[in-house]
C-alpha cells in the first residue's frame, strides 16, 4: 500500500513526487514513457525557461486562461520557492528578459536532473514504461490504481499529473482527462494555444511574405465592431500557412475565442507596424520624407522605415505604384498606406490542431478543485496538478510555473491526507 501514486513524471508529476515524499511517505510515480521530465527537457529550446520572476499580479495576468486560481496555491509555494528550490540543489539560475529565468547552464537537463535527483533521495519508487490503465475507487474515496496488465496498486492518495494534449510525443496524450470523467469531473472544451495561427489570404498562399519576421509589431484580434479583443506588442512571423513567432502564439487562444463568440471559422486579425506613434504623427513623418525628396520613387524615399518587402507589399495593398514620386502621389493614397502601416487587416481561420500547440487550454473544470490543497472536490484522496487542469499561460515560464507550484501543493496535501 502506497501512500500516494502519481500518473506522469513532468514538470508537475516530479515536483508532486518530491512534495509527497518529503515527510518520509511512500511514494509511487508511474510514467508511461521511458525517461522523466521530457516536456521539461525540450522547454525553452533545450534551456528550460523555468519560472518567472515577476511579481504574482503580472504572473496571473500572463496566465489569461484562469491564472487568479492560483493565488492560493502561490501562498504554500511560489515562483520564488521554484527559484530556492533549484538553486538550493546547485542549479543556479539567471534572469532574462520579461522576467524569464534560465539555468546559468543553459541545459533544460541540469533542472530535469535536479528534480528526479530529490525524488530519489526521498525514497520515491519510479515505474518508467508502464501505464495506468484506471484509477480505482469506493464510495467517492480513492482505492488505488489498476495498470494496463491488470496489476492493482493500493494506495490511499491518486495525483494526476499526466498532461494535456499538446506535443504529445512527450506522452501527453489526454489520459488524464478520461480519469477525471470516469470520477465525477466535468472537462471543459480542450483547445490549442500558444500554436501558430493559419489564413488562406492570397498573400499566404502565393508565400509573398513566407519567412518575413516583423521586429516589436502590435498584432490584434479584432472582435466583430473591428475593435481589438486582445493585442500583443512583440515580434511575429509570416509562414507558408498564416502567422507564428511570439506575437502570434500569444494570440492564438484568442482567435479560438473570438470564432466561439462570432460563431464564424473567419475573424479578423490586424498588424500594427508602429504601435508607438499615433497615426496622425505617422503621417506626418512619411510627408516629411517624401517632401525631402520629391523626386525619389517612394519605394527608395522610404527605405528603412519597414523591412524592404513589408514595405512594398503594404505599398501594393495601397494600390500605390512602387515606382511613383511624391509629385504624383495623391493625399489619399499617402493616408491609406498609412492606415495600413497602423493596421493591415486581414482574415484568419483557425489554428494549427493542438497537437501542434505548446500548452492546452481547456481541462478540469477548477471549480471542482480545492486550489488550497489542489484535492478534488468530488473524490476523496484525489488530487489535480499541472496541465491536466483548466489552467493556461502565456510563454515565458507561465506555465511551468503553475505546473510547478500546483504539483507541490498536490503533493504536500496528498502527504498529509489520513496522516
Amino acid at each position: 500500500m502506497y501512500h500516494t501514486i502519481i500518473i506522469g513524471a513532468g514538470p508537475s508529476g516530479l515536483m508532486a513526487a518530491y512534495s509527497a515524499s518529503k515527510d518520509g511517505q511512500s511514494v509511487l510515480l508511474i510514467e508511461k514513457k521511458k525517461g522523466l521530465g521530457r516536456k521539461l527537457r525540450i522547454s525553452g529550446g533545450g534551456r528550460c525557461n523555468v519560472t518567472n520572476r515577476l511579481p504574482y499580479e503580472e504572473i496571473i495576468k500572463n496566465i489569461p486562461g484562469n491564472g487568479k486560481f492560483l493565488y492560493s496555491p502561490f501562498s504554500t509555494f511560489d515562483n520564488e520557492s521554484i527559484i530556492d528550490f533549484f538553486e538550493s540543489r546547485d542549479v543556479n539560475l539567471k534572469e532574462e528578459d520579461h522576467g524569464r529565468m534560465f539555468p546559468v547552464s543553459n541545459r533544460a537537463q541540469d533542472v530535469v536532473d535536479a528534480l528526479v535527483k530529490a525524488i530519489k533521495d526521498n525514497g520515491v519508487e519510479i515505474r518508467q514504461e508502464t501505464t495506468v490503465s484506471s484509477i480505482e475507487s469506493e464510495n467517492q474515496q480513492i482505492t488505488g490504481v489498476t495498470l494496463q496488465n491488470g496489476t492493482f496498486i493500493p494506495s490511499q492518495t491518486v495525483i494526476i499529473a499526466s498532461g494535456g494534449c499538446s506535443v504529445p510525443h512527450t506522452g501527453s496524450t489526454g489520459d488524464g482527462y478520461k480519469f477525471a470523467e470516469q470520477h465525477g469531473h466535468t472537462i471543459t472544451e480542450l483547445f490549442p494555444t500558444e500554436v501558430p495561427i493559419k489564413s488562406s489570404e492570397p498573400f499566404i498562399k502565393n508565400k509573398i511574405l513566407q519567412g518575413l519576421s516583423l521586429q516589436d509589431i502590435g498584432l490584434s484580434v479584432l472582435k466583430k465592431n473591428g475593435k481589438p479583443r486582445i493585442t500583443h506588442q512583440m515580434d511575429m512571423l509570416f509562414t507558408h500557412f498564416g502567422v507564428s513567432g511570439p506575437a502570434a502564439l500569444r494570440c492564438s487562444q484568442f482567435v479560438y475565442k473570438e470564432q466561439k463568440s462570432q460563431k464564424k471559422q473567419e475573424i479578423k486579425m490586424a498588424i500594427d507596424a508602429f504601435p508607438e506613434i499615433k497615426q496622425h504623427d505617422l503621417e506626418q513623418q512619411i510627408i516629411k520624407k517624401l517632401k525631402d525628396e520629391p523626386n525619389k520613387a517612394i519605394k527608395n524615399a522610404l527605405k528603412g522605415l519597414i523591412q524592404e518587402r513589408y514595405l512594398h507589399f503594404l505599398l501594393e495593398q495601397s494600390d500605390i505604384n512602387l515606382d511613383v514620386t511624391y509629385h504624383n502621389l495623391s493625399q489619399q493614397s499617402i493616408k491609406t498606406f498609412v492606415e495600413n502601416l497602423k493596421a493591415f487587416t486581414f482574415t484568419v481561420n483557425g489554428t494549427l490542431p493542438i497537437d501542434k500547440a505548446f500548452v492546452t487550454g481547456g481541462g478540469v473544470n477548477i471549480k471542482e478543485i480545492e486550489p488550497n490543497k489542489m484535492h478534488s472536490k468530488i473524490c476523496s484522496g484525489l488530487f489535480f496538478s499541472g496541465e491536466v487542469l483548466d489552467i493556461h499561460g502565456y510563454t515565458g515560464g507561465y506555465n511551468i510555473t503553475s505546473a510547478l507550484v500546483t504539483g507541490y501543493v498536490a503533493g504536500h496535501n496528498a502527504s498529509l491526507y489520513n496522516s
